[in-house]
């Protein structure tokens, strides 16, 4: 099953094939979906490729080629659907067990395998902004994601650190520390008003805030000037 952008992408791509032969440009996806980043595009490619809708075609810019449609998906699917035996696929279902009390946020009601974490709101990968804490919003996470302690969560919004894996509008997950080793990726607070999630590194007296991404310049500061207030533990990302 195709997420709405999916299948508003792949309308597009088809569409333009048909009528020029030649794929949408990556910011002519971008603009006719909606999107604030062509990180997004990115990762919609990746997903309908995933699902065997497309494909990349090596050496050619701006190849992209359609090898089936969400018709055709459907119509591939055995009888039954998902609700068929799915012994005779080979299908394994691996489900983990285990309480998860201790965790801040656990369900234990039915022994839930999700915490509800706080979302503390946007934290710029790219140019630094306040943090927007507020309690009312949370997300569920698999608490397979998480170690023991204080844990919570934030919107990325920015590209600077994409070469590490965080995409603009990725979930980050975080456990709450004040300190954390040289190489991590932090939640850093700069001179107490700004946050930025960036790599840290202690550098003799200074403390640089390293981008993963080469159009990005590696901000130096004095230790007095920075506070680690989170080390990153994993990531969730929407398709």
């Amino acid at each position: 099953m195709l997420t709405k952008k999916q299948h508003e992408l792949l309308m597009l791509i088809n569409e333009r094939l048909e009528e020029t032969g030649i794929s949408p440009s990556y910011d002519e996806m971008k603009d006719t979906l909606g999107l604030k980043s062509k990180s997004g595009i990115h990762r919609l490619i990746t997903g309908l490729e995933e699902r065997g809708f497309i494909r990349r075609l090596a050496h050619r810019a701006r190849a992209l080629e359609i090898l089936k449609m969400p018709g055709d998906a459907a119509a591939s699917t055995p009888a039954g659907g998902l609700g068929g035996d799915m012994s005779a696929t080979g299908f394994d279902a691996k489900v983990i067990h285990g309480n998860f009390k201790s965790l801040p946020g656990a369900v234990p009601a039915n022994e839930a395998e999700a915490v509800e974490l706080p979302l503390y709101g946007a934290i710029a990968a790219g140019n630094p902004i306040e943090a927007l804490r507020d309690e009312s919003n949370r997300v569920s996470v698999p608490a397979s994601l998480l170690g023991r302690g204080e844990h919570y969560a934030l919107e990325v919004d920015g590209d600077s650190m994409i070469e590490a894996g965080i995409f603009d509008g990725d979930t980050a997950l975080i456990e709450h520390c004040d300190s954390a080793e040289n190489g991590a990726i932090v939640v850093a607070l700069i001179d107490d008003e700004e946050v930025t999630l960036k790599r840290v590194r202690r550098k003799g007296g200074a403390i640089a805030l390293e981008p993963a991404n080469t159009a990005f310049e590696t901000r130096i500061f004095g230790p007095d000037r920075v506070k680690v207030q989170g080390r990153l533990v994993g990531l969730m990302r929407k398709y």
